[in-house]
């Protein structure tokens, strides 16, 4: 099963392991799954980062690298992304959760996320 994982569970699965629920682990860590971030979550990290947000301190360059060492797969944002989230309803209102949603539904990703308010989305979500 290919998983995209949401921004949070990504610093987290990267350098607060305990954070994440047993699920979320579980998942993670099964040889079967495909590991998935988007370049929507690093556009996140590095925007939060520099607005000095204490849960996004974590240097992008690094984690980018650190994701790719460790065997997850990069997707890049295509404009059929941009354009799906036109297609969501007024859930929520952050922009990159929604390009995340967006993403998942239309490359048939499952999207992990620790977030209620995403989870609320109809298609392949998983809150964990």
């Amino acid at each position: 099963m290919k998983l995209l994982l949401d921004s949070h569970l990504l610093l987290w699965a990267a350098g607060q392991n305990q954070r994440l629920s047993a699920e979320a682990r579980t998942l993670l860590d099964d040889p079967a799954n495909e590991l998935v971030f988007s370049a929507a979550s690093l556009w996140e990290i590095t925007i939060k980062r520099s607005l000095g947000r204490v849960d996004f301190q974590v240097d992008p360059r690094l984690l980018r690298r650190g994701l790719l060492d460790n065997g997850y797969a990069e997707l890049p944002i295509s404009s059929q992304h941009a354009i799906a989230v036109d297609t969501l309803p007024p859930l929520h209102k952050d922009p990159f959760d929604r390009l995340l949603v967006a993403q998942a539904q239309v490359e048939g990703l499952l999207l992990l996320t620790s977030d209620r308010e995403v989870a609320a989305y109809p298609g392949p979500i998983r809150l964990v």
